[in-house]
């Protein structure tokens, strides 16, 4: 029978690379105390139950508020609106009224935001006139703006650093995407931010992919196959639109152009742990990531690497 290894187990496996190699170096001069192993093992462990608290549903299907439900695929855990709100916030992105739930892996390396805003029906006469150019300078424009409010809350500033997928719409499934790459500043990571905007009734469901760009072209079959598992309920389906419903006083174009960035959590649950780490000093550190880099593999083959199954 294949073994299973559970999200604890493989970090404090990880703690005991870490805390072995952290041995192996002399400490400098002057050098800050290190945290002892059952020191890290208690913030590790800390970590792990902050993130259990979100209330996750691990099979079946996760309820979207009144509006929609998704398909939860093997690997994969959901949690509704109030958890959602919290992972925004645990990865340093501030929360709003239109969460409505997350879809990620136990490894949290990459994860789904689903979002609805009630605008009404949003007609998408506009589908052969979107300007992929000059949408990306007003979003731009718009992030500058968003930058001040994330300083003033003690967040990173983020930069719009081109389009990874210029913004295309299917008019058989009704669904607009595109895919943008963010740097967050100062540090210079980069993620992607693969925007699905599911066009309803009564409004726009929005689910945004936040991920390396080096895991973007592996996750995109994964992520079509989850998206396919999306479906609003009976009444709120974009094609049950009738005469003297509410209709959106935008189209497509101000759809894209309204979106936010997101920050992604490099590692995942090893980036809440940063200020701890630095406690280690600056020489400590450079090896805490060159373990990390090594065991990234690891990760990914125990968390992200399985497929999905198809969506019902």
């Amino acid at each position: 029978m294949k073994r299973s290894f559970t999200l604890p187990v493989v970090l404090l496996a990880c703690l005991a690379v870490f805390s072995t190699v952290i041995a192996q170096q002399p400490a400098p001069a002057g050098a800050p105390a290190q945290p002892t192993k059952e020191q890290q093992e208690a913030e590790m462990k800390k970590v792990l139950a902050e993130v259990e608290s979100f209330g996750w549903t691990r099979k079946g299907t996760g309820k979207l508020g009144d509006k929609a439900q998704i398909f939860i695929p093997n690997g994969y855990r959901f949690t509704e609106g109030d958890g959602a709100r919290k992972l925004k916030q645990f990865f340093g992105n501030p929360p709003s009224d239109m969460e409505l739930g997350v879809l990620t892996t136990e490894g949290i390396g990459h994860w789904i935001l689903f979002e609805f805003e009630e605008s009404g029906y949003v007609k998408d006469d506009e589908k052969d006139q979107i300007d992929a150019d000059a949408l990306l300078k007003s979003m731009s424009e718009g992030q500058a703006a968003a930058n001040e409010q994330r300083k003033e809350m003690g967040m990173t500033e983020l930069v719009l650093d081109g389009w990874a997928v210029p913004p295309r719409y299917n008019t058989k499934t009704n669904n607009l995407e595109w895919a943008l790459r963010v740097k967050s500043l100062p540090d210079g990571g980069v993620s992607v931010n693969y925007n699905t905007k599911l066009l309803g009734r009564k409004g726009v469901m929005s689910a945004k992919l936040i991920c390396d760009p080096e895991e973007l072209q592996a996750l995109l079959p994964q992520y079509e196959q989850i998206i396919a598992g999306y479906s609003y309920i009976d009444g709120e389906r974009y094609a049950e639109f009738r005469e003297g419903d509410q209709v959106a006083k935008y189209g497509l174009t101000a759809l894209i152009a309204g979106t936010g960035a997101f920050a992604a959590a490099k590692m995942g649950l090893f980036a809440k742990l940063g200020v701890f780490f630095a406690k280690l000093g600056k020489g400590a550190i450079l090896i805490v990531i060159g373990v990390l880099a090594g065991l990234k593999k690891l990760f990914s083959s125990l968390f992200g690497g399985r497929q999905p199954p198809p969506a019902v």
